[in-house]
């Protein structure tokens, strides 16, 4: 008994919520309307005559369920969106992000985005459509379109006397959308545009009739009832003729300034950006393999004239010198080889920098050199990299020419590590467990090139140099 009771009361339930949806169905103000959908020429009348019955009959099921959050046509979901949210108070809030750019940089953005959606939705929505209702010759594709742009809301159509929508180049069409909702939400405001607004009419239209014929399309409002003309008033054809049209009608209008939509202007303009930065890093990689090779015969000439130095004073001059300009061009060899033209591996460039002192000046001694390098940031940027690349190459060499005199055995220790500091990122040290430096030196104003340089790079970096004389030398810089 209680099993049929619960049965009972659980039927009654249903009932009752069958009820209370049929009760929000019935709310749903689907006016009848007998009158004509679009208007047409009396040659293409037959077509939109059988178009009426066929989009006429896919809105017929219409099931509006606002309990799941559902608008359901003909098996497919639809939504409903505000209308002036994609026009007037759209581009409006554009307006206002794009505050810094001017009112018209603002706007023309907003319209691209506003023109290549729409575009794409008419595109999809015509597919789909053609396959549903199974539409398979142009004309009757097309005239399918402005029904179903009347019935989903967003215009009336009336095609003019003067359109050839022909599936070539020569495709030509000239319409007007009466109760257009884009120039409708600007007189619903009560405002009044410099510029014509039925940009989405023209983006959807255009896509519709482009998936239609098979053809490249984009549609222009030349009049607007926005901006306080009669019609708002469109040319469709394809973007290499459209200009030729707009110059016939500007024959007639003096006041005809209209801007061409194209659909995904912007990936195209990205894509020439994108090319042209290409580009411009092929040559900048260009010019620092020929820094590079420049840099590497001035050293090599160097080294060449080196080799017949008798005086060895002078000689390590020449050595110094090489140093110096091999610890640029690593740096500049490492950027033709890599995509970021900015900065470098810290760890790599560091590495082939240490492996080319040790070679040249820790010949036949047995000095070991400990790199270590633990930063957070794998790349350092070529401002800080070559600073630090010259201030190493000064410091190891010395260590190697003066710590370790009379065939000594020691150890270097480069080391590049992050620190946790407000001022600072980084901390290098360079360090030898060799004699140390004799006498007083004033390392704030010393009289030796090297320190010299070593005391202007510090300041480049805008770092802070620090000295200890204990157990041989330690030079540690923070930036």
């Amino acid at each position: 008994m209680k099993s049929e009771k619960a049965k009972i009361l659980k039927l009654k339930a249903e009932i009752e919520s069958l009820k209370s949806e049929n009760k929000k169905l019935k709310k749903v103000s689907v006016t009848k309307d007998t009158k004509p959908k679009v208007k047409a020429p009396d040659a293409f009348a037959p077509f939109f005559k059988n178009a009426e019955e066929t989009v006429g009959e896919y809105f017929k099921a219409l099931k509006f369920t606002p309990s799941k959050g559902t608008i359901e046509i003909n098996e497919e979901r639809y939504v409903l969106v505000r209308a002036s949210a994609l026009s007037y108070d759209f581009l409006n809030s554009f307006k206002k992000l794009y505050a810094n750019r001017g009112e018209d940089e603002a706007i023309n953005i907003a319209k691209n985005i506003l023109f290549d959606i729409a575009h794409v939705i008419g595109l999809e929505d015509a597919r789909n459509f053609h396959k549903k209702m199974k539409l398979k010759d142009p004309i009757s594709k097309l005239s399918a379109g402005p029904i179903h742009f009347a019935y989903s809301g967003w215009a009336f159509v009336d095609i003019l006397a003067e359109s050839k929508p022909s599936p070539d180049e020569n495709y030509y069409l000239k319409y007007n959308h009466p109760f257009s909702f884009e120039a409708d939400s600007w007189l619903r405001a009560g405002k009044k545009s410099k510029v014509p607004v039925c940009i989405m009419n023209s983006g959807y239209s255009s896509g519709w009739c482009e998936e239609s014929f098979g053809i490249p399309l984009t549609a222009v409002e030349i009049t607007c009832r926005a901006k306080g003309d009669k019609h708002c008033t469109f040319i469709m054809a394809p973007p290499n003729k459209i200009d030729k049209y707009l110059n016939l009608d500007k024959k007639k209008q003096a006041d005809l300034s209209v801007t061409i939509p194209a659909f995904l202007e912007r990936k195209t303009i990205e894509e020439k950006i994108k090319a042209s930065l290409n580009e411009k890093e092929v040559l900048v990689k260009e010019v620092h393999h020929r820094v590079k090779n420049n840099l590497q015969i001035v050293s090599s000439l160097l080294s060449l004239q080196a080799e017949s130095i008798i005086d060895k004073q002078a000689k390590d001059k020449y050595l110094e010198s090489i140093g110096r300009i091999k610890s640029m061009a690593i740096i500049h060899e490492q950027l033709y080889r890599q995509k970021d033209l900015s900065k470098i591996d810290a760890e790599e460039y560091f590495t082939e920098l240490v492996r080319f002192i040790s070679k040249t000046y820790n010949v036949n001694k047995n000095v070991k050199v400990n790199l270590r390098i633990k930063v957070r940031e794998k790349f350092i940027d070529i401002d800080r990299a070559i600073p630090c690349g010259i201030i190493i190459n000064e410091l190891l060499s010395n260590a190697f020419k003066y710590a370790f005199p009379d065939d000594r055995s020691g150890e270097v220790k480069v080391e590049l590590r992050s620190v946790v500091n407000p001022n600072y990122k980084c901390r290098l040290i360079v360090s030898d467990n060799g004699i140390g430096i004799k006498g007083k030196i004033n390392f704030n104003n010393p009289n030796t090139l090297g320190l010299q340089l070593i005391n202007s790079l510090t300041d480049q970096l805008d770092g802070k140099m620090e000295v200890k004389k204990e157990k041989g030398t330690n030079f540690t810089f923070f930036f």
